[in-house]
């Protein structure tokens, strides 16, 4: 018999400034326009029955969870949080673009690292002995995951492959689903990166690392 994993990135945040001052990773909420994201992921999984919510502990995460699965209790397991960037300021000057446009492009090596932090590596060496841990556990039939865009590639990518192959060409959007049915020797992906609030992805062509990139060029050209 198959579970049901609902994986869902978190909603919209705002990780600088207006004026593109970094905003510090961990404490961010999710902005009104996530809110409203979460609200028609909300609607759109109304019929599911969630036996358990599982977050990052990330404010984003948690926020995000609490609005689509209301009624179910927030689980933290800190081995799912987002990969953890360095210090902007420290990336050479002419690395800085491609270090967020680039990040997540084809499949990623293990000794690669996001925004001159955390490695791929890493990132498995955390995600999927937990990942493992969840699917041991036999009580649940039907689960929500709210987590991040790197950590649901790096998920979504084992579910395809069955090893530590990272592919970075997974768009992840704010508060997006993606729909993984798993059994004891097998993974089906159902569904990947769909936006209830935007199903035919009207809004724009640019990848999340794109936005954010335009969103940080005016503070770092003041440096």
């Amino acid at each position: 018999m198959r579970r049901r994993i609902y994986l869902l990135r978190h909603a919209s945040v705002a990780y600088f400034e207006p004026d593109g001052r970094p905003v510090r990773p961990e404490a961010v909420s999710i902005t009104s326009e996530g809110e409203s994201q979460a609200r028609a992921t909300r609607d759109a999984l109304a019929g599911v029955h969630f036996e358990r919510a599982v977050t990052s502990g990330l404010p984003r995460a948690l926020e995000t969870a609490r609005i689509v699965a209301p009624g179910v209790e927030r689980e933290v397991w800190p081995d799912l949080r987002e990969l953890e960037g360095g210090r902007l300021d420290d990336i050479p000057e002419e690395d800085i673009e491609r270090a967020f446009t680039g990040v997540f492009r084809g499949v990623l090596s293990e000794e690669t690292r996001f925004l001159g932090g955390e490695t791929i590596e890493s990132l498995f060496d955390r995600v999927l002995p937990a990942l493992e841990r969840l699917l041991a556990d036999e009580s649940w039939d039907v689960l929500l995951a709210v987590l991040h865009g790197g950590v649901n590639r790096a998920i979504l990518s084992y579910a395809l492959t069955g090893e530590r192959s990272f592919l970075g060409n997974f768009e992840q959007a704010p508060a997006c689903v993606n729909i993984l049915d798993v059994s004891s020797d097998h993974w089906v992906v159902r569904a990947v990166n769909v936006t209830p609030y935007d199903l035919a992805h009207l809004s724009g062509r640019q990848t999340t690392m794109e936005q954010l990139y335009n969103e940080y060029l005016p503070y770092r050209k003041r440096q």
